[in-house]
């Protein structure tokens, strides 16, 4: 491109789009790039304050910042997502549906680190709703060398940043225990708030059974929705260390294999990671339902995103994971868990 004295530039190509500000009247664009000048755009173009203009000039091995956007965009957006027209050039993403948002850092580090493209995004592991905008990227300059973009597309390798993967609905089973609770002194907390929780994402509660603080009888009620087709097991109750907290044994005893059993998570200390074969088992403590947002929260749209969690997983969100307690709950939009990204 080059820069010309406005008053010589009829007949010139704008290369980029023009923004008009009228303070409480109008903020937009005002002239599209490709536009070609009239005499009659002149005045106009002078009360913007437009004294010099760039317009386009062809150059070898430079990409004006529109190209250069629109094949960032088969770097950045991957499977799940709607990318905008090319504005400016910028191209931002929002989610077809509902969904686990994955973003691949390394890469965007990697990208970012180019210098004259950036790559904006939310966290890692955010739960986002269909139509969320999620993450955008442009060229900085109106044009760029080719390049640049050709060594991003390098460095990805076909590889995207930004993914958004479907949620798979389960069939989740509840197994609460607890003598004060069995014996009907207390009343149970934790089966209706679990319960719109699982359904908010579009899953099915298949049953829930309350049993006393008996190894053998927490047991067998994990076996029990095993063997009736349990995709998640979340056991409630019994998680402190107690002497008579027998959750833990009794997960154990049903055959599953302890990821981990203590999380970096405030609140939510007490968390417990298991899986039988393919089915998760959570151990959930108290904390779930006394705060709004809990580790429950973190770790639920993983596994329905059928994530195979591990220890480093559970040991990444220490940083992140206090909950300050916020008057009026945000999450996702907080810091809560975001170690994890």
């Amino acid at each position: 491109m080059k820069l010309i004295p406005v008053e010589k530039a009829v007949g010139a190509v704008i290369c980029h789009d023009m923004t008009q500000i009228i303070p409480g009247e109008f903020k937009g664009r005002r002239f599209k790039k490709g536009h070609v000048i009239e005499e009659s755009d002149i005045p106009l173009l002078i009360s913007m304050g437009r004294e010099n203009i760039y317009v386009w000039e062809s150059k070898e091995g430079c990409l004006h910042e529109n190209e250069a956007a629109a094949r960032l965009k088969e770097i950045v957006g991957g499977e799940g997502l709607h990318a905008s027209p090319v504005s400016e050039g910028k191209i931002i993403f929002s989610a077809c549906h509902d969904g686990l948002l994955k973003i691949d850092t390394d890469l965007l580090l990697a990208i970012n680190m180019l210098g004259q493209v950036i790559v904006s995004t939310l966290h890692n592991n955010y739960p986002v709703k269909r139509g969320q905008q999620v993450g955008g990227t442009r060229a900085i300059p109106l044009l760029i060398g080719e390049d640049v973009i050709r060594r991003a597309e390098e460095i990805a390798g076909g590889s995207k940043i930004i993914q958004l993967r479907s949620y798979k609905k389960l069939k989740v089973a509840l197994v609460t225990t607890g003598n004060e609770i069995y014996k009907g002194l207390v009343k149970d907390k934790f089966g209706p708030l679990l319960k719109d929780k699982i359904e908010s994402y579009g899953s099915e509660l298949l049953g829930q059974v309350v049993v006393p603080d008996d190894e053998e009888r927490i047991a067998g009620a994990i076996k029990k929705y095993l063997n009736l087709g349990a995709e998640l097991i979340l056991c409630t109750g019994g998680m402190s260390v107690d002497p008579d907290d027998l959750t833990p044994r009794a997960i154990k005893k049903a055959g599953a294999e302890i990821v981990s059993y203590g999380a970096p998570v405030l609140p939510g200390s007490t968390f417990l990671l298991a899986y039988h074969g393919p089915v998760p088992i959570l151990g959930l403590p108290g904390g779930v339902i006394f705060f709004k947002t809990s580790i429950f929260d973190l770790f639920f749209p993983r596994l329905l995103a059928e994530e195979k969690l591990t220890a480093e997983d559970i040991a990444l969100c220490g940083h992140g994971g206090y909950c300050i307690g916020c008057g009026e709950c945000v999450y996702p939009a907080c810091s809560f868990g975001k170690g994890s990204a």
